[in-house]
């Protein structure tokens, strides 16, 4: 018979309670009315554009280094796909309109039809993506296939529809001749490491948050 001490025993109990709160708390939020729903999708968009402002510039390029795509990862994590989504389309949609939350405290059309638009087009992607992704698959929800799963979202959902907007604003508004390695120099390179590096970051954090039992 295997014996455990005090401490061991309270350990055991303490973890065993906070995998039942975690689950319970998916299974909630799965059942909220939906002015909560709604109200948890703007308080996340709030909460991406507060790590927006956490930001880096290069001197090649007018696309930071920012820690938005972290606010993008939580919000498909805490809300689920469909409203992980719908709280990265209120970030987008709220700065379009003039809310300045996106990267500088700047908001309004200027970055619809700016450099960075794309990119922010494509946070609402991933957030599906990644929501849909650890909502029907508990495999995607452990540490190295959560890594792989937001290093995709990152440097293809994300960076597609950014590098796209990049490319045409480039071309259009600066007037410079269309260059495959040049635009991926600017846009997207840079920004790899760092990328790869946030993803492995907020696997370890995700790890935490969400169960490894069915909740829908």
């Amino acid at each position: 018979m295997k014996y455990y001490g005090g401490n061991d025993m309270q350990g055991s109990l303490v973890l065993e309670n906070y995998m039942k709160k975690r689950l319970s708390f998916y299974k909630w939020r799965s059942q909220l009315a939906f002015a909560y729903k709604l109200l948890f999708a703007v308080s996340m968009a709030g909460v991406t554009g507060v790590l927006a402002q956490v930001k880096f510039y290069l001197p090649w390029t007018p696309v930071p280094i920012v820690a938005a795509q972290i606010g993008v990862i939580l919000a498909a994590v805490m809300l689920g796909s469909r409203w992980g989504g719908i709280s990265m389309a209120i970030y987008a949609l709220g700065g379009f309109a003039g809310i300045s939350w996106f990267a500088g405290y700047t908001g309004g059309l200027a970055v619809l039809f700016g450099p960075t638009g794309g990119y922010i087009f494509g946070y609402v992607l991933a957030a599906f993506f990644i929501g849909h992704m650890v909502d029907t698959n508990v495999n995607n929800r452990k540490f190295l296939p959560f890594i792989g799963l937001t290093i995709f979202a990152q440097l293809i959902i994300v960076y597609v529809p950014g590098l796209i907007q990049l490319g045409l604003w480039l071309n259009f508004v600066q007037g410079d001749a269309f260059n495959i390695y040049n635009l991926l120099w600017m846009g997207c390179i840079p920004f790899v490491i760092g990328d790869i590096f946030k993803s492995i970051i907020i696997a370890g954090t995700v790890k935490l948050l969400l169960p490894m039992e069915k909740y829908k």
